[in-house]
């Protein structure tokens, strides 16, 4: 009786350490989704701020 409720124990416990893996993969792929979907809308914006710097930097 004790063997089978050990075995069950470790199987339940391989299927969350599973579970989470897949879950913090899905949070992995949610945020590069918003990295490129944020760096698309700011990435000419950032692109002329960082040219301006340079440029007076330079001149300077």
């Amino acid at each position: 009786m004790m063997a089978q409720i050990w075995a069950w124990v470790i199987a339940k416990t391989r299927d969350e350490e599973g579970q989470a893996l897949v879950e913090y993969g899905l949070i992995l792929a949610l945020i590069a989704i918003i990295a490129i979907v944020a760096l698309s809308f700011l990435g000419g914006s950032v692109n002329n701020t960082l040219n301006t710097v340079a440029n007076k930097v330079g001149g300077a």
